[in-house]
């Protein structure tokens, strides 16, 4: 019986020790992004509430934008943003993978469909 006890408490540990390296992504990031168009900035800001990770992207083309599908397991960020087309085209849908380390953020951006080339570039925690 006190081996079961030992085993649901070392299992409790681990547990808890996993959600507590999370990584700490609160608040604005700033990025410089080099694209055909030539280099542009964008802002990231992500809020954790309740264990959920939410956040907004704000670029060249104006306002805020809600990102979706937030998702933060250990270091790695994962979203989606959805950007206007261009003259009324389609929608497009950009996809997010972020290692975060410290006060950085290492992402890979990838448009769904294959347009263009993947773009890695480093978000770098603004407050």
């Amino acid at each position: 019986m006190k081996s079961k006890v030992c085993i649901l408490l070392i299992c409790l540990f681990a547990i808890a020790s996993l959600a507590l390296a999370q990584a700490k992504v609160d608040g604005k990031w700033s990025a410089e992004i080099q694209t055909a168009r030539g280099a542009q900035m964008a802002t990231f800001t992500f809020k954790t509430e309740g264990g959920k990770v939410s956040g907004t992207y704000q670029g060249a083309r104006g306002g805020e934008v809600a990102l979706e599908n937030v998702s933060l397991s250990g270091s790695t960020l994962k979203f989606t943003r959805k950007q206007a087309g261009r003259g009324g085209g389609p929608e497009t849908v950009i996809n997010y993978t972020g290692t975060v380390s410290g006060d950085e953020i290492k992402f890979k951006q990838e448009v769904e469909g294959g347009q263009g080339m993947p773009v890695e570039f480093t978000a770098k925690r603004a407050s």
